[in-house]
């Protein structure tokens, strides 16, 4: 993201036959933005999320779920500097309804100055 600050969110309700797609522009949380949301969490949660160094190889199980008591006893961990979170600020948002016909029902709404346009799209 930080090199491609463009990104797509995708929710799909598959009983209900229904998906909302919004895509838009990302910026990284404000160290304080991320501070105040590390605060919500559990506290078990944020042993986790300062014991592990997300999608890299580890050494072993027992390795991460050592580091991860290590920050239980220390207390409250402090947010690790790499844990953040983006926002997305929505420039396209798009929703669309199964058929059973495939003439699925889709429309879109795009930010413009002068607030959001409508139209309908084929499926």
């Amino acid at each position: 993201l930080a090199e491609n600050p463009r990104a797509a969110l995708v929710f799909y309700w598959r009983p209900l036959g229904r998906q909302v797609r919004v895509e838009g522009r990302v910026r990284r949380l404000a160290p304080e933005e991320s501070d105040a949301y590390w605060e919500t969490r559990p506290p078990r949660s944020r042993a986790a999320a300062a014991a592990s160094r997300q999608s890299e190889p580890i050494e072993s199980r027992e390795a991460l779920e050592a580091e991860f008591e290590r920050q239980l006893a220390a207390g409250q961990p402090r947010r690790p500097e790499r844990w953040g979170g983006y926002v997305l600020e929505p420039e396209a948002i798009e929703l669309w309804q199964h058929r059973d016909d495939r003439l699925h029902e889709r429309i879109r709404f795009t930010r413009a100055r002068e607030g959001w346009h409508e139209e309908q799209l084929a499926p």
